[in-house]
């Protein structure tokens, strides 16, 4: 069952089951598929939508949006906007791959850096592009881009 199935197959669920907060957080996530659907439309791609791997990029950006929008309303005192936030995670995480631990993403850098011969900082980009394209959504590219940087620059 593709990512798209397994969403469109837990909004279905969520309302049978009338469960509010996780039919709303399920609407969001199928709304911004949608919009990314129609945004590649636009540009001449596939007119069957996107992937399963853009579909984990755009969950794991989804996640981060709520853990900073959480944090700033925290900051603003508006608790009851920051636990609403912080309720919509988990169910985005679901769909999610499990996140990879430091020294998983250690592994996975070391390996990324032997597969495309990376000698110095200057092969940064190629050691990145191999880790997004097998590690979307299971890693933050954040926290990694200066774990390889370390790494090229020994």
């Amino acid at each position: 069952m593709t990512l798209r199935e397994e969403i469109s197959a837990a909004l279905k669920q969520a309302m049978r089951d009338r469960a509010a907060e996780r039919l709303s957080t399920l609407r969001l996530i199928s709304a911004a598929i949608k919009d990314r659907d129609i945004a590649a439309r636009g540009e001449g791609e596939d007119a069957s939508g996107v992937n399963d791997a853009e579909i984990l990029a755009i969950l794991a950006k989804m996640v981060k949006q709520r853990q900073e929008s959480a944090r700033t309303y925290e900051e603003g005192g508006r608790l009851d906007l920051a636990e609403r936030e912080m309720n919509e995670i988990p169910v985005i995480e679901e769909f999610l791959p499990k996140q990879l631990s430091d020294d998983e993403v250690v592994a996975a850098v070391e390996a990324a850096i032997a597969e495309v011969s990376a000698e110095s900082i200057r092969d940064m980009g190629k050691v990145m592009g191999a880790l997004k394209s097998k590690f979307t959504g299971q890693m933050d590219f954040g926290k990694v881009g200066p774990k390889v940087k370390d790494l090229l620059s020994k």
